[in-house]
This record gives structure tokens, sequence and C-alpha cells, in this order.
């Protein structure tokens, strides 16, 4: 009987608690869109990594004019010929490995560049969230965007807007609705 009352008492404790608790989430992409030095930073990275990808394709269609003028001239080239060209087309892919790996790579320029670009963005995105949590009394705020997984959420809990009111941002109205940011609960990933 004892342990029945104590289990009672600490569900009625647990609920409490948990109804205590002030929750919310945001939408840190949908955020992000809203914010005009995100698209900036978005535009910049896009130039860069499509500047980087022309200049590898150059360089592949380089390779393949060299390895096709191999193979037209293989007959009448020397064995010694034949291997510097050999060597000549496996040096230069070679490069194109190093070029890819250091721009496109892990740590590579534009993951380097992306950081330099886009975290004071997403610090000036946590900085606001943390203000507005503090300010309205939240004590967690869960981020839509992230990996977590949201499978239900009351768009009243969507606190987005207000963030974006704390950093100054004018949210933008979406093409052909009403202004509002849509009101879909499931998660959008």
């Amino acid at each position: 009987m004892r342990k029945i009352i104590c289990g009672m008492v600490f569900m009625f404790l647990l609920v409490s608690a948990a109804e205590a608790q002030r929750f919310a989430y945001v939408d840190s992409e949908y955020i992000l869109e809203q914010m005009p030095e995100y698209k900036a930073a978005q535009n910049e990275l896009d130039v860069l990594a499509e500047q980087w990808s022309k200049e590898i394709e150059e360089k592949k269609i380089e390779i393949d004019r060299l390895y096709r003028a191999l193979q037209a001239e293989q007959v009448l080239l020397t064995e010694t010929m034949k291997k510097e060209r050999e060597a000549t087309i496996k040096q230069k892919e070679q490069e194109i490995n190093e070029m890819q790996r250091k721009r496109f790579g892990y740590e590579g320029e534009l993951f380097q560049k992306q950081k330099q670009l886009i975290k004071p963005v997403q610090d000036k995105v946590y900085d606001a969230v943390q203000k507005y949590a503090r300010d309205k009394g939240y004590d967690m705020i869960f981020d839509r965007a992230g990996e977590f997984t949201m499978l239900y959420a009351n768009s009243k809990l969507d606190k987005s807007d207000e963030v974006l009111e704390v950093m100054g941002v004018a949210k933008k109205a979406p093409a052909g609705g009403s202004g509002n940011k849509p009101t879909t609960t499931p998660n959008r990933k």
C-alpha cells in the first residue's frame, strides 16, 4: 500500500513539474531564409562552388583530349613516348583529385568559407533564440530544422517569427501567400 501511495505522489510531482515547464520550438531554416545576410553568404558560396567546378571540369576535358590523342597516335609512338604521355595523363588526373579534395573535401576551402560566412549568421540566430527564451521564460526551445525529429508540433508553439522580431529581421511573405508562415505541423524534412 505504501508503494502505491509513494508511486502516486511521485507521478503527481512528475506531472506537476512537466506542466510547470514551458516549451516552444523554432525553425532555424525558416529563420535563416528570412535573413538577407544568409542569402548573400549562400549566393557567394554557390558562385565559388560553381567557379571551382568549372575549373575542374575544364581540366577533365583536357585529360580526355590527351587520352583520345594518345589512343589515336598509339601505333605511331615508341614505347618510351607512350609511357611519357600515359604518365602525363596520370599526373593530371592526380592533380584533379587533389584539387577536388582541396576545394570540396572535408575541411576543404568550401567548408572553410562556409564556416567563415555562415557561422556568424547562425550565431546571431542562436543568440536571439537564447534572448527570446530568457525574456519569455521558456525552459526549452527545440529546433524543428535540426536532427531532432518532431512528429507533431502545435503551430502555436512555433516562435520563429518572434525570434526574427528580436533580431530585427522583416519577415518576407511567401510567394502567393498571405504573409504568414506555413502552419503545417508535421516536420518539413
